[in-house]
């Protein structure tokens, strides 16, 4: 859990920029992949991760610009990218202005439980890397490249001249 909202931000910049590579490499032909039939879409699950910003933390009391939790998911991987990004952007520039590192002990009711903004923040970053793990299953499923997040991807191995681990 975080204590202070700068610890939070620099995790935040490293974790949303690496979301945001993933999003920016999905095409439009992509986004109709589904986990499997009647499951979500890789462009229904790139959506939620980018309405879970604003969604979650309107439960905080923060004004975070993004898409609404009941718009329909966007016809181009690019609207989605988009719409990431402001969600990122203003999420940050929202704890900046309206938080201070005592309001992460505040408490919010979240889901039905009582969780300190701290907590709140700690479980928007693992839900996000949550579906991002998703992501990339269903990406390489449309065949796209996939970047490494905490280490290389296959591609980035052979990249790098190194021998990649056995599979």
């Amino acid at each position: 859990m975080f204590t202070t909202l700068d610890q939070f931000l620099a995790v935040w910049q490293y974790e949303s920029d690496a979301t945001q590579h993933l999003l920016d490499t999905l095409t439009d032909a992509s986004l109709a992949q589904p986990v499997a039939p009647g499951y979500r879409t890789l462009g229904r699950l790139a959506w939620h991760i980018a309405q879970s910003i604003p969604e979650m933390l309107a439960r905080t009391g923060l004004h975070v610009t993004g898409p609404g939790e009941h718009d329909p998911v966007p016809a181009t991987a690019a609207e989605i990218a988009g719409a990431y990004r402001t969600a990122a952007a203003s999420l940050a520039e929202q704890l900046r202005t309206h938080w201070t590192d005592a309001t992460l002990e505040e408490t919010d009711d979240m889901y039905g439980e009582r969780w300190s903004r701290g907590r709140t923040l700690d479980v928007l970053l693992m839900h996000q890397a949550h579906h991002r793990g998703q992501l990339t299953v269903l990406m390489r499923q449309a065949g796209l490249p996939v970047a490494g997040v905490y280490g290389p991807s296959l591609e980035e191995w052979d990249e790098t001249g190194m021998e990649p681990p056995a599979i």
